[in-house]
């Protein structure tokens, strides 16, 4: 059976009030969701807290599922939305969702880092997924948003675009801008390796 096909059957499930099916969905989605969570409140509490809320939110309002995207999309969605207002709640200054792309430029590197001569087992060690993490912690909210999605969930440029509720176009760029601060921050990192 395909994904589309038991995304379906679950969530024909889930809206005929079968419980196991919501069992089965938490079980199927809950990783995936927490790891956003916390990518985006940066604490384990305020991450449960969110995946609480868009279970809940989610369960309240399935039978308003339009299905024009995939469960799994529409619930990164409303992890969004949550992780968004419980920051905004905590402090209201600090995160603006209707801001556009208003973060300045990022810049070239300074150092260039041959990357491809590190040996990967250097990559696997605490200390550089330490910083891996921490970088990923700085990066500006909508470029993080967009990273996390992409590259450590694996959602498509156009799932991402669904959750963000932006254009393609933007997901791209915006995925470019933080690979860049990335590469910028993690070369000053490494170029202590070299």
């Amino acid at each position: 059976m395909s994904d589309v096909t038991s995304d379906h059957a679950l969530l024909e499930r889930i809206q005929a009030g079968d419980k196991s099916a919501c069992a089965e969905c938490i079980e199927m989605y809950g990783a995936g969701i927490y790891r956003l969570a916390l990518h985006l409140t940066q604490h384990e509490a305020d991450a449960e807290d969110v995946v609480q809320e868009t279970f809940l939110s989610a369960f309240k309002s399935i039978d308003r599922f339009e299905g024009r995207s995939s469960l799994k999309t529409w619930l990164y969605r409303i992890t969004y939305n949550a992780a968004m207002m419980h920051l905004r709640r905590q402090n209201p200054a600090l995160v603006s969702m209707d801001a556009p792309d208003t973060h300045p430029d990022v810049p070239l590197a300074e150092t260039l880092i041959n990357w491809c001569c590190l040996p990967e087992s250097d990559f696997e060690t605490g200390e550089v997924r330490a910083e891996l993490e921490r970088a990923i912690r700085e990066l500006p909210e909508t470029l993080r948003a967009v990273f996390i999605l992409r590259e450590l969930e694996g959602l498509s440029t156009q799932e991402c675009a669904d959750v963000l509720q932006i254009s393609d176009a933007n997901v791209k760029q915006r995925l470019h801008r933080a690979r860049l601060w990335l590469r910028e921050r993690l070369s000053v990192y490494f170029a202590e390796w070299v």
